[in-house]
């Protein structure tokens, strides 16, 4: 859609994000229920019927069905207030709040927003609007490589790469912008964001392309791990008795951080300029190496099962 706004009018834009919304719709339609809503429902013919389709019929689905069948019986009554103290309850979701909030910390939809405030501060060589349309593109192409390889590497490398991609990028933007000339980088210690309009043009430099670069290997590193495995790792490793209230409390959480930190960005580069907020990324996405590595469990090619089984006994052979 970035690419788009080049060459279209904002109404005919909004026509176009439409579509992918519209296909959606349709798709959805064809998506059969899941094996554990049907056994939530009662159905349990249809649910056998559902997993020997979704994992094919040479494979041992009964055995699976059976699991998933007595998972559900166990959950199938909401979590009490006493049972929030219970270790396989609350682990979970401190894990996933966490990673939500790390996530936004790490300055992706700050970035995101004022992408092409940024790049004027900066003096890119291009264009603001084409720096920003090679940005989402990058996104792109790095979120069909993240769907590609995440059941392959592993959800904890892809975290490990991502979180470090990101540090390299934001500390590269940081020095950039603190060592240049003002004369190259736009004055951005001394004035706003929201004025970045009204500053003379810079003469062009191919050294001004760090920032360009420094941010879509940022987006890339973002869009392969922290992006997408946050979402996937909060719906497999999320109690089912406790999935709804969490999930919409780690949403919450995660919305919030953005909100705060968007509306804190612009007065810290008043403040100090803009080399800090970067500063201040890079520092939490070494936070976010920490918190994979101490925290974050491996649930490639394991079932729900077995992850909830981690949690109850801590037992690291049942991630084997």
């Amino acid at each position: 859609m970035r690419s788009a706004g080049l060459v279209l009018d904002w109404r005919w834009l909004a026509v176009a994000g439409e579509v992918p919304v519209l296909t959606m719709v349709v798709l959805l339609c064809f998506m059969p229920n899941s094996p554990r809503f049907l056994l939530s429902q009662g159905k349990d013919d249809e649910a056998l019927g559902s997993l020997c389709w979704l994992r094919g019929r040479d494979t041992d689905y009964a055995q699976e069905y059976e699991q998933i069948k007595d998972s559900v019986r166990k959950q199938s009554q909401r979590v009490s207030c006493a049972e929030i103290k219970d270790p396989f309850i609350y682990k979970p979701i401190l894990i996933a709040v966490g990673m939500r909030f790390l996530q936004q910390l790490s300055g992706v939809t700050c970035v995101l927003v004022y992408l092409q405030s940024i790049f004027k501060k900066t003096s890119v060589i291009l264009k603001p609007e084409y720096d920003a349309a090679l940005v989402g593109l990058v996104r792109l192409f790095s979120v069909a490589i993240a769907a590609v390889s995440m059941d392959k590497a592993g959800r904890k490398i892809l975290l490990f790469v991502s979180a470090g991609v990101m540090l390299a990028s934001n500390l590269t933007m940081g020095l950039y912008i603190h060592f240049m000339p003002v004369s190259q980088n736009g004055t951005i210690a001394n004035k706003t964001l929201v004025s970045s309009a009204n500053l003379p043009a810079e003469p062009t430099n191919y050294i001004t392309l760090i920032p360009l670069l420094a941010t879509m290997f940022f987006i890339m590193g973002y869009a392969m791990g922290w992006g997408p495995i946050t979402w996937l790792l909060m719906s497999e490793i999320l109690p089912l008795k406790a999935r709804g209230v969490a999930s919409g409390l780690c949403v919450v959480v995660s919305w919030l951080t953005a909100f705060t930190l968007t509306q804190f960005f612009l007065r810290v580069v008043e403040a100090f300029g803009l080399e800090v907020p970067f500063f201040f990324f890079a520092i939490i996405c070494t936070g976010n190496i920490l918190f994979t590595g101490c925290c974050v469990p491996e649930t490639k090619g394991r079932s729900l099962e077995q992850i909830e089984a981690f949690f109850r006994t801590g037992r690291r052979s049942f991630m084997r």
